[in-house]
């Protein structure tokens, strides 16, 4: 867990917290710069207006003890790729519905949640999806980011509790497969995504993509363009390269959004239930 500055002397608000899994990427709330928490190494402060505290996020204490005083929290600590779903409840929901009790007690006013493009993964390539596209997740993984979607909504039709969900793409250094030309999302688009997030006046809840500048998009990302978001990276800088090199997915999931995700622990369609009585009636 990240949090940017301290209380004042004249007790206003403190800057931005943001909240990382110890082996994930963050955005430093102070630095504006992307950076990894390389493992099992701890994150030390990139600024002196910045501290960093650890502690389990299903804690109401530790909960507690990141969120006193601040005005803005961006979520993007959990699990953030398909596992068995008791380990995905802990970490992606019982965390955030800590997290967004804590945002609650406190009165914070905005939370920034790191959704996952495989909240839609099921959809096929060939639709374009705007912000109001239905959930098809494509896994445990992206059932929990559906979840988390409808909670930020919830709490601000409960509690207002305003609500910004990134809809992340493939967040990487640079793409390296074919799929990342259409789902890319470089790392200084992610800094300026999470920026225009925190410092938008949006009033109520809002989905957006976490996508750069990608012509083979399968998102239209009017809502991002909005509130601001300028991506300046694409994916098609790299294609020559990429598409020189073997698709890497299986021919279903090539299909579909969510790249690999889709197929895992996936059963055919020749083995689904009622598949001899389709093939009987045609």
């Amino acid at each position: 867990m990240g949090g940017g500055g301290c209380p004042t002397a004249s007790g206003s608000r403190r800057s931005p917290v943001v909240t990382v899994s110890a082996s994930e990427s963050g955005v430093s709330a102070a630095g504006h710069v992307l950076r990894s928490g390389g493992g099992p190494t701890a994150l030390t402060p990139l600024s002196d207006a910045e501290t960093v505290t650890t502690g389990d996020l299903r804690e109401p204490e530790a909960v507690d003890q990141l969120l006193a005083g601040t005005d803005v929290l961006v979520h993007m600590a959990g699990t953030s790729v398909e596992r068995p779903l008791p380990e995905v409840i802990e970490n992606n929901l019982r965390a955030l519905h800590a997290v967004y009790e804590g945002a609650r007690r406190h009165a914070v006013r905005r939370v920034v949640f790191a959704s996952s493009n495989h909240a839609f993964g099921m959809h096929p390539v060939t639709e374009r999806l705007d912000a109001a596209a239905p959930f098809r997740p494509d896994g445990f993984y992206g059932l929990s980011k559906a979840w988390g979607e409808l909670m930020g909504q919830m709490y601000w039709d409960r509690h207002g509790i305003e609500g910004v969900a990134l809809r992340i793409g493939s967040a990487e250094p640079r793409p390296t497969e074919f799929r990342h030309l259409s789902t890319w999302l470089g790392h200084d688009d992610l800094a300026q995504l999470v920026l225009r997030s925190i410092a938008a006046p949006v009033r109520g809840y809002l989905a957006v993509w976490g996508v750069s500048n990608n012509p083979r998009s399968y998102w239209d990302n009017a809502a991002a363009a909005a509130i601001g978001y300028r991506p300046t990276q694409s994916a098609e800088d790299y294609a020559a390269e990429i598409l020189a090199r073997e698709n890497p997915l299986d021919p279903v999931a090539r299909t579909l959004q969510g790249g690999s995700f889709t197929t895992m622990d996936y059963t055919p369609e020749a083995e689904r239930p009622g598949r001899d009585a389709r093939s009987r009636s045609g």
